[in-house]
């Protein structure tokens, strides 16, 4: 069997994750009924439904899949997790909007009680700041990389699948929170500002890769140990790894970068229009001569 039908017929499985992303699938599909069953005559969105329910999918390929069976193996497979769970599944569940959902399928009493006072909260005022979740996002991708925390969770699986996983996707999401539409919160980020914070993101994460890319030495002794059952050695697996992060992130952030000027040229589009029927609406009424 070649190596790429090796890998592909491998997959791990972690039943705490595996239930806890169907239990969340299982949770927003009922949620939609429960919203569709209230208001027929406003269905909730299915495009937000594939995207959330495509984000768990990608979540358990990239970690219960042939990656994740590999992540110990190669820095190849590990870098696949990060650019999945950071760029990719962190904004498809946003773009599902489920705090959204939660609001319309929940009960008035509820909403008043838990919900409207976390969104209001002084809590997530401060993480939907864009500077906020620019930072944590950035400091998380460089310091785990770049410090002795990557080589520990290496060598101790529960940090590595209990406390890596959960930190880079937590972080993803407080940073593409207030970025993508259709994510309620204390404060309206400007389109212009979305655009920006996105497109200055590749630069943290494009040189994270090119350093790792241009590295002479193995910067994590755990790869140059373990055994390999195929493949490069640690070296050029690394090199290879660092060229993912590398391209993949500017590619994935020049995606999110582009819809986030579509939805700035979309909003310009629907403001002029408003300002000339506001300014129409004022003119005096043309009155035909007989």
């Amino acid at each position: 069997m070649t190596a790429v039908g090796v890998v592909l017929g491998s997959w791990a499985f972690d039943p705490v994750l595996a239930l806890g992303l169907i239990g969340t699938a299982l949770v927003y599909v009922v949620a939609v009924r429960r919203v569709e069953a209230r208001d027929p005559a406003h269905p909730w969105p299915r495009v937000r439904t594939a995207s959330f329910l495509g984000g768990l999918t990608l979540c358990w390929l990239v970690i219960l899949g042939p990656v994740g069976a590999y992540d110990d193996t190669f820095f190849w497979a590990h870098m696949v997790q990060h650019l999945a769970l950071m760029m990719v599944v962190a904004p498809l569940l946003l773009l599902g909007s489920p705090v959204l959902l939660l609001l319309r399928a929940s009960t008035p009493a509820f909403r008043r009680a838990w919900v409207l006072p976390v969104l209001r909260g002084r809590v997530l005022t401060v993480l939907t700041r864009p500077a906020v979740g620019w930072l944590l996002f950035a400091g998380v991708l460089v310091g785990t990389h770049f410090s002795p925390f990557y080589e520990f969770a290496l060598e101790h699986p529960f940090v590595h699948d209990y406390v890596e996983h959960p930190l880079y996707l937590g972080v993803a999401l407080i940073y593409y929170y207030p970025l993508l539409p259709g994510n309620p919160g204390p404060r309206r980020v400007p389109y212009n500002l979305r655009a920006l914070s996105l497109f200055s993101m590749m630069f943290p994460e494009t040189l994270s890769g090119f350093f790792l890319y241009a590295s002479t030495s193995v910067r994590y002794p755990y790869y140059a140990q373990v055994e390999r059952p195929f493949g490069p050695g640690a070296l050029v697996d690394q090199r290879f790894g660092g060229a993912l992060m590398w391209g993949g992130s500017m590619i994935l952030d020049s995606l999110w970068v582009t819809l986030a000027v579509l939805a700035w040229l979309r909003s310009e589009a629907r403001l002029a229009t408003r300002v000339d029927l506001e300014t129409m609406s004022r003119l005096p009424a043309l009155r035909g001569r007989p």
